[in-house]
């Protein structure tokens, strides 16, 4: 049998809530084997991540990350996906890139959100406009069908364009006043400075950082994560590696000890929002464990359409 090469074909048999299952079912694993290699060339990045879960399989995720591609008509992040058995190691399928990272990506910040936001969460704001944010109303509809998207783009009209092209979506050139008025702040730009200011923030609501992730890269500023409940999707593959929490860690402005819990604390109840008052954050770092759960349900589904 011929190598399987999985494309975006598969995409319209595939479900936000099935992820988000295989996502809780991953977690209650043994943790995973994780390792990371950046290669920097100026504002370009050659991100590698692997990934090995005892009864899972392996995984390797190589990432080529350019922020000038935009100017040419092409997307900022591209590469390749391989899938391995767990039992002999053998290369099991090829998967699309941009399919894998699309419900990884997504999924990891519904993972968070389905456990930290309020579920009468009904305004969400979306800070950025490419391709990351168009998915998060896809998967954010999953669970809040009746949610009310505004938009927020450095330039206007990338945000006008964005909301002519989804339906329900308005777009806001004042930030500010998109973050004070929504239930749910995600953000997903390539911003090197904080975006977001804590003194704008209210009480009940959630962040969503999905952005940053390099060392050099900030989207929020120290008072929103003194102000909030800090989580992250996990540990190994955020705090020391990505700007929004190795940052302010270095500079004493939070501690270790504030970050509350990741996802391999779900199970013992640690992974909750404190309380309807409180803010949460949490840093979404997209680890290869999440890229090997994500594959591994995708490959799934592609096994049962092939019958």
């Amino acid at each position: 049998m011929s190598l399987p090469i999985i494309t975006g074909d598969i995409d319209a048999h595939l479900d936000w809530r099935d992820l988000l299952a295989a996502f809780q079912e991953g977690h209650t694993r043994p943790l995973a084997e994780l390792d990371d290699t950046f290669l920097y060339r100026g504002d370009d990045t050659l991100l590698s991540r692997a990934a090995w879960i005892d009864g899972m399989g392996a995984l390797v995720k190589t990432a080529t990350i350019f922020p000038g591609n935009a100017d040419k008509g092409l997307a900022a992040v591209n590469g390749g996906v391989s899938l391995y058995s767990d039992t002999d190691g053998t290369l099991e399928a090829l998967l699309d890139f941009h399919l894998v990272t699309k419900w990884k990506t997504a999924g990891d910040s519904l993972f968070a959100a389905s456990l930290l936001a309020r579920p009468d969460s009904r305004k969400i704001t979306l800070v950025g406009s490419g391709t990351v944010a168009r998915n998060m109303v896809d998967a954010y509809r999953a669970l809040f069908p009746d949610a009310q998207f505004t938009v927020w783009s450095r330039r206007f009209e990338s945000a006008a364009q964005f909301a002519r092209d989804l339906h329900g979506v308005q777009p806001e050139g004042d930030l500010q006043r998109a973050v004070e008025g929504a239930d749910i702040i995600c953000t997903a730009t390539m911003s090197r400075e904080p975006l977001i200011q804590g003194d704008w923030l209210q009480p009940g609501q959630h962040l969503d950082l999905i952005g940053a992730f390099r060392p050099d890269m900030r989207e929020v500023d120290d008072v929103a994560l003194q102000r909030a409940a800090l989580f992250v999707d996990n540990r190994r593959t955020v705090l020391d590696h990505i700007g929004e929490m190795k940052d302010p860690l270095a500079r004493g402005i939070i501690t270790r000890e504030d970050i509350r819990a990741d996802f391999y604390d779900i199970a013992a109840g640690g992974f909750t929002r404190p309380d309807a008052g409180a803010i949460t954050v949490c840093k979404n770092g997209g680890g290869a464990h999440l890229d090997l759960m994500t594959a591994r349900y995708i490959f799934g589904v592609w096994q049962g359409v092939q019958g």
